[in-house]
């Protein structure tokens, strides 16, 4: 079976990413789509070096660093990939990339880690966090989030299957397209990261600085706690707006390796973790190193983090309820058995994926390309009945292919 999947697009190895490592483990023949491709050749393993067919944006001006401005062009640019002559499309989908165009023969199966975000239920708060909350560059992304919407539901029609990062984004695919979902966890790789002896005394959190990430928060709450030490790793667009916010007992330490966020992770006390997230990989691994969350109560979280026994919840997105959340967290730090975290996070192993997606999609290729598919062409139902069962006026005024 001939087999393409789509990716919105390859700009690092995030979460995403991730899942699509998986999918191409599972279909390792499969050809690679994307609107852009900038990952540079010493870190394309995880798409099996493969090559990728690209968009017409891959050679706009600036696309490498300011890709997301050509937003109003990519259902154009995902419409204009011709996948005709493939038999499956899995759509590897956060944005546009269930968009493609399939025909009725092809069966199309789209992962979707969200519907839009910031085009659906989130939109005030991307227009506020964007500071177009008023004047004419208000009204024309308001507008362009409108054509959009219009789109993202229409393009959802296209779409034979879904699959779902978690219940979370279940409910939200069908509030926003009206369809049902199979829910299969994210990959997390477990095996990578574990338990490593005592904890220090610091709390951590890593994410990319970007506005829902809450990071910003986080800080701000620790400043009102000097007596605790907070690592904070990673980088992106609001590090001078979070350096400007933290307290003496908050280190911003930028990007770090994936071994040395591992390090930290195994060490911390615990691990923040403040957004409203779709899944939410990195709490998971926190986990599997034994190390129990803080985490904002809703969305993904909801599902990774079990109160009591592998976490806390704070259920408003404020410093002081961070603060509360971190001193109810000290009074019963001990109860947290790390054994008991990394057993509750071996439920989203890479192999526990694998065997769901394979499953998932062995069923979805059966029940749409059946073993024997009716004819395509018009019944000749009258050749078939014998004569003495076709009336003799029939017979008379009917010749059917000359028989």
């Amino acid at each position: 079976m001939k087999t393409a999947i789509i990716h919105d697009w390859l700009i690092t190895y995030g979460g995403a990413e991730r899942v699509l490592e998986e999918m191409l483990a599972v279909f390792p023949d499969a050809d690679l789509f994307a609107l852009y491709d900038f990952i540079p050749p010493d870190r394309r393993g995880f798409i099996r070096d493969k090559r990728v067919t690209t968009s017409f944006l891959q050679q706009f001006p600036l696309a490498r660093k300011k890709y997301r401005s050509y937003l109003p062009l990519m259902p154009l640019a995902v419409e204009q990939f011709d996948l005709s002559g493939y038999d499956l499309v899995i759509s590897s989908s956060y944005a546009v990339a269930k968009g493609v165009i399939t025909g009725p023969d092809q069966l199309h199966v789209c992962m979707c880690y969200s519907p839009m975000r910031y085009a659906w239920d989130l939109t005030h708060q991307y227009l506020h966090e964007s500071g177009l909350t008023s004047g004419p560059k208000s009204w024309l992304a308001r507008y362009m989030l409108h054509r959009i919407r219009l789109w993202d539901h229409r393009t959802a029609a296209g779409v034979d299957r879904f699959i779902a990062i978690s219940d979370y984004i279940a409910r939200r695919i069908t509030k926003v397209y009206g369809r049902s979902s199979t829910v299969i966890y994210p990959p997390v790789d477990i095996e990578t990261y574990r338990p490593d002896g005592p904890k220090e005394d610091y709390f951590l959190t890593a994410s990319r600085m970007v506005p829902y990430k809450k990071i910003d928060t986080i800080v701000e709450a620790f400043a009102a706690l000097p007596e605790k030490r907070l690592l904070v790793i990673g980088d992106g667009p609001d590090m001078k707006k979070i350096k400007a916010r933290a307290g003496a007992n908050t280190t911003l330490m930028g990007y770090q390796p994936p071994d040395e966020l591992r390090r930290y992770m195994q060490k911390a006390k615990g691990f923040i973790f403040a957004a409203e997230e779709d899944f939410g990989i990195v709490p998971v691994e926190a986990q599997a190193c034994g190390t129990p969350v803080i985490a904002f109560g809703k969305g993904g979280a909801r599902e990774t983090v079990i109160e009591g026994v592998t976490g806390l919840f704070f259920d408003r997105q404020t410093p002081e309820a961070i603060a509360a959340a971190v001193n109810e967290f000290e009074a019963v730090a001990h109860r947290f058995d790390p054994e008991v975290l990394r057993r509750h996070a071996c439920r989203f192993s890479r192999d526990r994926f694998r065997t769901e997606f394979s499953r998932f999609m062995g069923r979805a290729v059966a029940e749409f390309f059946p073993a024997e598919r009716p004819s395509s062409k018009p019944p000749r139902l009258i050749m078939k009945r014998k004569k003495e069962e076709v009336p003799k006026e029939v017979r008379e005024k009917v010749t059917v292919g000359g028989d």
